[in-house]
Parts: structure tokens; C-alpha cells; sequence
């Protein structure tokens, strides 16, 4: 069983572990706005740690497709105070980031994990993430974010995608980030159309199992659930619990969730139940 090393913790991921979003946004596709202050973040924080959530996942940059950029001094300024707030709650903080000036700033505020949709590709982001004991979370993004659902096209994408996941775990060891401290997500919605999104959720196992590390997975309100359910994001709930459930049941060591207590509750059932 593999355990995560996670800044000032040690995960171990007997079960899987339930990482709760707190985006600092106003412009994040669910919950834009929601907690855009530090005060309404930290309460948001403390709520979904009280709901169950094991680590939470800490964002000042929307990266949804079509976002607009933000500026780094604007990304330190939303992330570092609830970093700061938060670090007495005794669970493991991440950043959701992918440029290394904010990392390096959440580092220094305490943050325990660096989960970067560009895999730490951004110039010295690996050197930065090597520095502390902090877990980091590489994904498979094809394209930019403004960009990326732009007809994306693959002629096998999930060779591609663990290809590509296989190739950022050998860089990032290079640099000095023991495998213990590496996680993987394939990078739902982030240049994949529905068919390429089902195919690498069923491929699951294999990928975990090709890769040797354990996998981040993150589905939680996304279009693809819209486009199998016909529902708008804040009509998602059942479906993105539905889909925490069976990445778990495929091997997920995370699941990255808006709704933290509905997926804690149906977690336990499955463990209790199986």
C-alpha cells in the first residue's frame, strides 16, 4: 500500500483520501465568487474539514476552459493569507497552481502539496517543488486553458496520456522529488472531449498500474458529467458523487470534490458495504 510523504504529513492511502476545493476566485465554473474574501475561505475550509475532507485544495487561478489569466501578484494575494489562516486546522494544505512565484510563496506560508495542472513544466517550477518534503501532483493538460477544449485530438489517448504522466514522474525524480511524494491525474476535461475522458476512466487501473504512483482524480462537477446527465453545474451533485464512487472503486488514491460530505458519506458505505 502506498503512503504519500505530504509536507508535515504522511498519508497513508489505505482508503481513499477526499481533497476538498476551496477556489479563492471570482471567475472559478462552480463556485465563482463563493469564497473570494479570506474570511469566507477559511470558513469554507473549516466546513469541508468538518464534512470529512482529508486535504484541502487551495486555488487563486481559474482554469476552467476560456478563463482569463490572472496576475501572479494577484494569484499570491488570494492564496497566501488562507494558507496562512489555515494551517492550524491539521490537515494537509494544497496549492492549486501552476506557476512557480506562487508556488514558492505557498510554500513559504506552509502549504504541504503543489498540485499543478502543467506538471511542473512552468521554468523552475521542478527546482521549487524539490526544495521542501511537499507532495506534488502532476497532470496531463493537452493545450492552455483558454484553448484547450478546442477540438482536441489524440490517436490514442491512453497511451498519450501515460506517456506523457510516465515521462513528468521520471523528470520530476531527476530533480530530486522521491516517488513518495508523487501523485498523478490524468487531467479530466483538460484537452479531452467525453469519449477520451471515458476511456481513461476505465483505463484507470491500467494507468495506475503502468505509472507507479498514486492517482489524483478530479471529476468532481465537470461538463463531462453534464454531458452524460444533461444537468447544469449546480445540478451535479449525484453525478459527481456517482463518479468520486467508482474512481475509487477503480483506484483513485483522491478524489478532488466540490461536494465533501455527500462523498465522505457514500465512501464510507462502499468501504462499510463492499
Amino acid at each position: 500500500m502506498h503512503s504519500l510523504q505530504c509536507g508535515r504529513f504522511t498519508l497513508t492511502l489505505d482508503r481513499p483520501q477526499v481533497m476538498g476545493i476551496l477556489n479563492v476566485t471570482p471567475d472559478s465554473f462552480s463556485d465563482g465568487g463563493s469564497f473570494d474574501t479570506c474570511s469566507k475561505a477559511v470558513a469554507h475550509a473549516e466546513t469541508l474539514v468538518s464534512q470529512g475532507a482529508d486535504i484541502i485544495d487551495i486555488g487563486g487561478e481559474s482554469t476552467r476552459p476560456g478563463a482569463e489569466l490572472v496576475s501572479i501578484e494577484d494569484e499570491i494575494a488570494r492564496v497566501v493569507p488562507v494558507i496562512t489562516a489555515l494551517k492550524s486546522l491539521n490537515v494537509p494544505l494544497s496549492i492549486d497552481t501552476r506557476r512557480p512565484a506562487v508556488m514558492l510563496a505557498a510554500l513559504d506560508a506552509g502549504v504541504d502539496l503543489i498540485n499543478d495542472i502543467a506538471a511542473l513544466e512552468g521554468e523552475g517550477a521542478l527546482r521549487v517543488a524539490a526544495k521542501g518534503n511537499v507532495a506534488v501532483c502532476l497532470m496531463h493538460m493537452k493545450g492552455e486553458p483558454r484553448t484547450m477544449q478546442v477540438a482536441p485530438e489524440y490517436d490514442d489517448v491512453v497511451a498519450e496520456v501515460t506517456s506523457y504522466l510516465a515521462t513528468r514522474r521520471d523528470e520530476a525524480e531527476q530533480a530530486g522529488i522521491e516517488r513518495s511524494r508523487i501523485l498523478l491525474d490524468p487531467g479530466f476535461g483538460f484537452g479531452k472531449n467525453l469519449a477520451h475522458n471515458i476511456a481513461l476512466f476505465n483505463a484507470m487501473p491500467q494507468m495506475r498500474e503502468a505509472l507507479g504512483c498514486p492517482l489524483l482524480i478530479g471529476v468532481s462537477r465537470k461538463s463531462m458529467l453534464g454531458q452524460i446527465t444533461g444537468r447544469v453545474v449546480s445540478d451535479r451533485m449525484a453525478a459527481s458523487v456517482a463518479a468520486a464512487l467508482l474512481a475509487a472503486q477503480k483506484g483513485a488514491a483522491i478524489v478532488r470534490v466540490h461536494d465533501v460530505r455527500e462523498t465522505v458519506d457514500a465512501l464510507k458505505i462502499w468501504q462499510a458495504l463492499q
